[in-house]
């Protein structure tokens, strides 16, 4: 397939507003590789404008859905300094435009301070490569008419990646990080749209665990792109915590914590 010519229509839809109406999974000799190499493209073409890579963001960090789907790891995409977004004070105003179908999910975003490269790793190991992590909103946008996408189209298209808002970071202390690894596990989540509960989650939604889902990506990065780990500065969002709701302007959403030493995370749909 002609990599060029799929990552200018994913993008000049994209900067457009516009739907692309044929999924490429559903086009003949699209796959998984090809949406690598179409992603790499985009990202090439990205930077060249002046953007920088900040980091991946995941799809699929949940197992029941590999098998499902014939995939044997979860998948992911670059996210840009363009498109993240710092929370003083826990609380953000987001600007929506050029939308689509908006949905926002809430994860818990990571910061890392040295590579990770070996395939070994597990989600101890990756904290010790961990500087800080906080609670995020991703803004996901998907391109594809009624939300149906195969993980290629998910690849090729962003990660379906609008903005990322990132709140409060907490520093991983490395005498606190088996502390650490338990509450990964086993915290909880709400969701709040104008101070209504709208969804309870959970870590174990994010592979078990997002210190796990970490790992995994680091592992899943090594062996596709062994050039190219994770490395030193790196923002990863590891995965939503809840399923993902659809947002208009207007909206007030908060993600409250229990389980984690994280404070509340508020933003304003503008």
């Amino acid at each position: 397939m002609e990599i060029e010519s799929l990552a200018r229509e994913l993008l000049s839809a994209r900067e457009a507003g516009k739907m692309v109406e044929v999924p490429l999974s559903s086009r003949a000799g699209f796959d998984l590789e090809t949406a690598y190499q179409v992603e790499a493209t985009l990202k090439q073409w990205h930077e060249a404008t002046g953007h920088k890579s900040v980091g991946l963001k995941v799809g699929y960090a949940n197992k029941a859905m590999w098998r499902v789907l014939k995939l044997e790891t979860l998948v992911w995409a670059h996210m840009y300094d363009d498109t993240i977004h710092q929370a003083p004070g826990n609380s953000a105003t987001l600007s929506l435009s050029r939308t689509r179908s908006l949905k926002i999910e809430p994860e818990i975003v990571f910061g890392l301070k040295q590579p990770i490269t070996s395939q070994a790793v597990d989600a101890n190991s990756a904290l010790e490569a961990t500087e800080w992590l906080a609670l995020g909103f991703e803004i996901i946008d998907c391109p594809f008419p009624e939300w149906r996408f195969q993980p290629g189209d998910f690849v090729a298209s962003f990660g379906l990646h609008a903005a990322l808002v990132i709140g409060e970071r907490v520093q991983v202390d490395p005498q606190r990080i088996p502390k650490f690894v338990e509450e990964l596990s086993q915290f909880k989540v709400r969701m709040l749209k104008n101070g209504e509960l709208i969804e309870e989650g959970s870590g174990r939604n994010s592979l078990r665990s997002p210190a796990s889902c970490l790992a995994e990506l680091a592992r899943a990065v090594v062996r596709r792109f062994p050039t190219e780990p994770l490395k030193t500065g790196d923002i990863v969002s590891s995965g939503t915590l809840t399923a993902g709701h659809a947002i208009e302007k207007g909206e007030r959403w908060t993600c409250e914590s229990e389980g984690l030493p994280l404070p509340p995370l508020s933003l304003q749909l503008t």
